[in-house]
């Protein structure tokens, strides 16, 4: 287990190099650093000045050189003016150039500056990480209960109509993307005009005009039912249908297995067979479902923090991506590709656990 572990993490590691030079690649693109250079310097420049304030900035020369500085292998760049003044990559504005360390990068814990937000890349994501944690916490909490279970109970009755009820709800559910499915969620429970609020309203059973928060901006600073509910619900519903139809295949299958109908043969009782039997083995499909939840959870925010306003990762890729931010898009490049990683290697170890017949070779 060990020895897999380290050649995992080995293989995570090259993976995780190609990945954001690619992406280091395509955000340093000429037009890239051209938009950067009007936004930070003046949108009057003409060409040469763009060149120039290029080459002063440390977004000069060479692609890999630009890149192991960003990822701290290489010394920073430094330059210094005609004026005397000394600038770099790991000289901090008002800092004695002298003392400044030579090498800053990801190693390093330097992740660079916000163009956007005017402040520390690591201080913007560690920000916006906590309140998409939360969400994705909330999620996972609703999601995976009601799946599992709504995917155990058709599996066990294949083909009875509690089984076409509840694969009909999980095909419309998986079948809807969340900027569908937010938007009617925010129509039936979140307008003042439509849906259920000015009924309810009408007579009397809720205070204000719409039962549930229509934006979640202030569930940043303080998470209420009414301000989390909709964002929640948006993301658990794609998921919910998703896992329960895995669920419910990987059951369905496991109960028509030799051993299930040896112990149904034995007098067992028909709820002891699906959880001491059934349940582990069905659960082998699901958990891979399940941890690739976590991925598609920081696409899925992207959506669903923009439409309700949540100010969370999803939303910080957002701005990064529409205000040309360099380091913070690079930033949030590297907590995804993590994420992707990390979540593959729990899946890889889960396996043995919940299967002993599988092994590490």
């Amino acid at each position: 287990m060990l020895k897999f572990i380290a050649r995992r993490f080995g293989l995570m590691a090259l993976t995780a190099l190609v990945l954001t030079f690619i992406v280091f690649t395509l955000t340093n693109l000429a037009p890239n650093l051209e938009k950067l250079a009007r936004a930070e310097g003046s949108v009057r420049m003409d060409d040469a000045a763009i060149v120039s304030w290029i080459e002063e900035n440390g977004h000069g020369g060479s692609l890999i050189g630009r890149y192991s500085q960003w990822l701290g292998v290489l010394p920073g760049w430094v330059r210094t003016d005609e004026k005397g003044v000394t600038r770099g990559r790991c000289i901090t504005e008002g800092s004695d150039p002298a003392l400044a360390p030579a090498y800053c990068g990801i190693l390093q814990g330097d992740w660079g500056t916000s163009t956007f937000a005017k402040a520390p890349v690591s201080q913007v994501l560690g920000r916006s990480l906590a309140s998409t944690g939360w969400l994705m916490l909330v999620v996972m909490l609703v999601m995976v209960p009601v799946s599992l279970f709504l995917g155990v109970a058709a599996g066990m009755r294949e083909g009875s109509r509690l089984d076409r009820s509840i694969s009909t709800f999980a095909i419309a559910t998986s079948a809807t993307p969340e900027y569908i499915s937010g938007v009617i969620l925010i129509a039936l429970f979140a307008s003042a005009g439509s849906g259920l609020s000015p009924l309810l309203a009408s007579w009397g059973w809720i205070e204000g005009k719409t039962l549930f928060m229509g934006t979640s901006t202030s569930a940043v600073d303080n998470i209420t039912f009414w301000n989390f509910t909709l964002p929640v619900m948006t993301i658990a519903l794609y998921g919910i249908g998703y896992i329960t139809r895995m669920t419910r295949a990987s059951m369905a299958e496991v109960m028509t297995a030799q051993y299930i109908r040896t112990a149904r043969l034995k007098g067992v009782s028909f709820g002891s067979i699906v959880v001491k039997h059934a349940l582990r083995n069905a659960l082998i499909a699901p958990f891979t479902v399940i941890m690739l939840q976590f991925p598609w959870l920081l696409n899925g925010v992207v959506i669903v923090e923009s439409l309700f306003n949540y100010k969370g990762f999803g939303w910080t890729l957002v701005q990064a991506a529409g205000n040309n931010d360099i380091q913070l898009l690079l930033g949030c490049s590297v907590v995804a590709v993590l994420v992707v990683l990390v979540t593959q290697l729990i899946s890889d170890i889960g396996y043995v656990f919940l299967n002993p017949r599988i092994r590490i070779s």
